[in-house]
């Protein structure tokens, strides 16, 4: 296979500079083919992107950066390529005899300033991957711009994902085709310079911020109800959410609950600030909430977080995320709740946050956020099935199955309501944990998937905490996560941050160590 990418000459960019393509694990050859630049680039574009990189980047290189050596000619297609990608708005030579000959779409325009107008709009830009030669759209989807920085940041992310897509479909698996739509710009596109000063000083204040607060600092909600559950009402009333009390310099996030062997457990991450790093903890609940103490349950010399737990073959299994170690592991309880052994490893290698799993139609189906080394953490799911816990695992025909930050990333347990299959999701759309999206499976086997969001979840009054991260249940009790303002110093800092309008807690001690939360007024 000989692959054709057509770039504007002017500017050309690192992530342009690649030699080969991962395709079905094999490294494809690249031919690059220069374009005379068809429009003028935002004035002042390069030396803004050169001071995002040293002052947000402090001076790291990344994909939207200049190439160093930038090719004197364009070269003349050779005209035997069998795939052009075009990233350019040059009109496509009617006699080409590739056979396929696509064109990525940012919010339905070609080139790089589409890309870029949309990020000064407010948003990334929903991407398209069209085939020319007939008009289809082959791909759809919506990248995340979480670890973003800046105008060049959310530049790279988006041209991240669209090789994503591209690797997708050059891999011969058929795609699945989301309804995505562009948000709502909500106002006139910033210019470049304005929009570059407003992340610069975005920037410093979160480092103002970091020097002053624990972020982020998450928290668990908890609460008993009969009727009034996340799933029947489709948002967070009912019962009032109490939060479980943390230490102030530990956050506590991802919490799955659990009853075995007579005993209802919560479990979650429980991360120290002064280290950064994770570990797995839980709590004994009783009819009246949490007793006892905290108490830590695993912990690795690398990260993990969201304590996803399965029962199979009357033993008890837990799956914490270790993206950090690039594999997935599946723990053996061998006292509940707090011995743990490493039993087997069920993918190595690669990237794959939150596992979740669900039985359905005779499979078991595993979900995880997918990431392919680079680009957000949260906008791409894979799936993968197999007969048994231990697999083999199977990838789905289509993985990746779908790039949309608003609905991709697992958020908590799969649930079954009249026969129909949920899962909640992670709304990334305005950032990391922002809110949650419950979103009912309508297909879903080997080579199909398809769901739809029916209702989305947003931090307010019935839950006071900023962001919604996480939602599982077990019997009457319903817990989800959040994060809140967490000051380093005094309690006049806290008050002071909270009259800016960020929600504070004040905590008191009941007998049986169980919090009780209310608000700084």
């Amino acid at each position: 296979m000989i692959i054709e990418f057509r770039c504007e000459r002017e500017p050309a960019r690192l992530w342009m500079c690649r030699e080969t393509l991962p395709v079905n694990g094999k490294d494809v050859p690249i031919r690059i083919t220069w374009i005379p630049t068809a429009e003028p680039r935002p004035a002042g574009l390069e030396a803004l992107f050169e001071l995002e990189r040293m002052v947000l980047r402090h001076g790291q290189s990344g994909g939207a950066d200049r190439l160093k050596d930038i090719p004197e000619h364009s070269q003349a297609p050779a005209g035997d390529a069998d795939v052009i990608v075009d990233f350019t708005r040059a009109e496509r030579n009617p006699d080409c005899s590739a056979r396929l000959y696509l064109r990525p779409l940012f919010n339905g325009a070609a080139g790089e300033n589409a890309a870029l107008a949309a990020i000064r709009a407010g948003d990334l830009p929903v991407v398209e991957i069209v085939n020319e030669l007939d008009g289809t759209v082959i791909d759809r989807g919506h990248p995340s711009g979480e670890i973003a920085t800046g105008l060049s940041g959310a530049l790279e992310a988006v041209m991240t994902r669209t090789l994503t897509m591209l690797t997708a479909i050059l891999s011969g698996a058929p795609r699945i085709l989301p309804q995505l739509t562009p948000a709502a710009s909500g106002g006139t596109a910033r210019g470049s310079a304005a929009y570059v000063a407003h992340g610069l000083a975005a920037s410093i204040a979160k480092e103002i911020y970091r020097l002053c607060c624990y972020a982020p600092h998450w928290h668990v909600g908890w609460r008993y109800s009969e009727t009034a559950d996340v799933w029947r009402t489709g948002d967070l009333s009912g019962p009032d959410w109490k939060v479980l009390r943390d230490p102030g310099y530990r956050f506590y996030a991802d919490p799955f609950p659990i009853k075995w062997q007579g005993r209802t457990f919560v479990f979650f991450e429980e991360l120290d600030h002064r280290v950064g790093k994770g570990i797995i903890s839980a709590v004994e609940f009783d009819c009246n909430g949490p007793v006892g103490n905290v108490q830590p349950v695993l912990e690795e010399p690398w990260h993990l977080s969201y304590p996803f737990l399965i029962e199979d073959n009357g033993e008890l299994w837990m799956i914490p995320e270790s993206t950090a170690q690039r594999d997935v592991a599946i723990y053996k309880c061998i006292r509940f709740p707090d011995k743990w052994e490493r039993h087997y490893t069920l993918f190595s290698g690669f990237e794959l946050a939150d596992v979740t799993i669900t039985q359905h139609n005779g499979l078991y189906y595993l979900f995880g956020a997918w990431r392919d080394g680079t680009g957000g953490y949260s906008d791409t799911l894979a799936i993968f099935y197999a007969e048994n816990l231990f697999g083999p695992w199977l990838p789905h025909a289509s993985n990746p199955v779908l790039i949309d930050r608003a609905s991709a990333r697992p958020a908590g347990n799969f649930v079954t309501i009249n026969g129909k299959l949920w899962r909640p999701v992670q709304d990334c759309s305005n950032g990391y944990g922002a809110a949650l999206g419950l979103a009912e499976v309508l297909e879903l086997s080997p080579t199909t998937f398809r769901q739809v969001v029916r209702h989305l979840l947003k931090p307010g009054p019935a839950w006071t905490g900023r962001k919604l991260h996480t939602l599982n249940r077990c019997g009457q009790l319903e817990v989800i996560d959040g994060s809140r303002v967490q000051p380093k110093t005094t309690p006049f800092l806290s008050r002071l941050l909270s009259t800016a309008g960020s929600p504070q807690w004040e905590w008191h001690n009941a007998a049986a160590a169980k919090p009780i939360a209310r608000r700084v007024q």
